[in-house]
């Protein structure tokens, strides 16, 4: 018997595709993108730890927000496009694996980016990422003639700050940081501009599921600094570590329990309310994956091993514990009814006290865990009032 499924094609038309599409969920080559980019998300949450646990806080944190700056960005600009114009035939594949291979070339940049401040592998990676996506974006402009001023906002936009960021590296050392943040600013408003005049198809329960994957990812960093610290506790005889690994579980699992509580927030369907969802998550992602080097430097004092005190450890996770819950308040807010405004904004206050107290990772801990407590309570009683 002949098989009558599709065969997929080398080549076909970058047509657009419907936002009402049903059964719209991530393919097999975005969740192998995904994966490449743990590469660079450990890498980036490691030497942020290194740096920390060394006392060097300020150039540790900004290499941190300039390397996931590279890392999210390119992540959300093959996210959203492959939302609008995925077609999964063999060019498109390459391409994407062009971006992957991007991805690998930035992640092997991020040490020395940390110890000697050389951004330029990293920038040849995101480089290499960027300009393969653009070969996507001429595509759709060939293929979706209504869209045409849109995609061909996105060739040009990303090809010419492109430009500025090899420009850059030759650069003196006194232009670097205000040329770098201005291309920051260059590349964030290519998709401002393009979506202005005319928006792409992106799906919102698809972009909302791939926001949520790379969540767990994120996620992952974190669960693998709670289990060194396990295996640290098991290898030193130090009892200590046992109760630090118990409240970093717990606050792993309240960082994912918040994220994913019902309803399932998606991103607004207006350009300006899309934008902010989409951003916002920056600082989301960023947060915690730097809880998971938080824990790693709280294990390092545990121990005796860091060049950091108590209260600078507890802030190592109580910073972006109190980030996340904020940002997350923020980008769910249309979710959020009656004390669900104040909940989360009053539980990063509480998290961002704790380090001055006894046992900050415990209680941090303990705060999340009446925060999801709270929600489920206020969740129950809005769906017991509303039936």
């Amino acid at each position: 018997m002949r098989n009558s499924a599709p065969v997929r094609a080398w080549y076909r038309p970058m047509r657009a595709r419907r936002r009402d599409e049903e059964h719209r969920s991530a393919t097999p080559l975005e969740l192998f993108f995904d994966l490449c980019f743990v590469v660079a998300v450990a890498q980036a949450s490691a030497n942020l730890h290194d740096d920390v646990v060394e006392g060097h806080l300020a150039h540790g944190l900004g290499g941190y927000l300039s390397v996931f700056f590279a890392i999210w960005w390119a992540w959300v600009n093959f996210t959203w496009f492959a939302s609008a114009y995925d077609t999964d035939d063999d060019v498109y594949r390459l391409t994407v694996l062009v971006q992957i291979a991007g991805a690998l070339i930035l992640a092997a940049g991020v040490p020395r980016a940390f110890a000697d401040g050389d951004f330029t592998t990293i920038t040849y990676g995101y480089v290499v990422m960027r300009l393969a996506s653009t070969v996507n974006w001429m595509r759709a402009a060939a293929g979706d003639p209504q869209r045409r001023a849109t995609t061909l906002t996105f060739v040009v936009g990303v090809a010419v700050v492109q430009v500025g960021w090899l420009l850059r590296l030759l650069l003196p050392p006194a232009w670097l940081l205000p040329a770098y943040l201005v291309l920051v600013a260059a590349d964030l408003l290519v998709p401002v501009i393009g979506e202005r005049r005319g928006q792409t198809s992106w799906h919102p329960r698809h972009i909302a599921e791939r926001y949520q994957l790379f969540t767990l990812i994120v996620l992952g960093e974190v669960v693998l600094s709670t289990s060194v610290a396990i295996q640290r506790g098991v290898d030193a005889g130090n009892e200590q570590l046992w109760s630090l690994g118990a409240a970093g579980t717990l606050i792993v699992f309240a960082i994912w329990w918040l994220y994913f509580d019902r309803p399932d927030p998606l991103p607004p369907r207006s350009v300006p309310g899309a934008l902010f969802w989409g951003y916002g998550h920056y600082f989301v992602f960023a947060s915690i994956a730097a809880v998971g080097a938080g824990l790693a430097v709280a294990v390092d004092h545990d121990l005796h091993t860091g060049h950091v005190s108590g209260r600078v450890a507890g802030y190592a996770i109580a910073v972006p514990v109190a980030v996340y819950l904020v940002t997350l308040w923020a980008v769910h807010l249309p979710a959020k009814r009656g004390a669900g405004l104040t909940l989360f904004p009053g539980a990063a206050v509480l998290v961002l006290v704790t380090p001055w107290l006894f046992a900050p990772v415990d209680l941090i801990a303990g705060v999340l865990v009446v925060l999801v407590a709270v929600t489920l309570v206020l969740r129950h009683r809005t769906a017991t009032r509303t039936a």
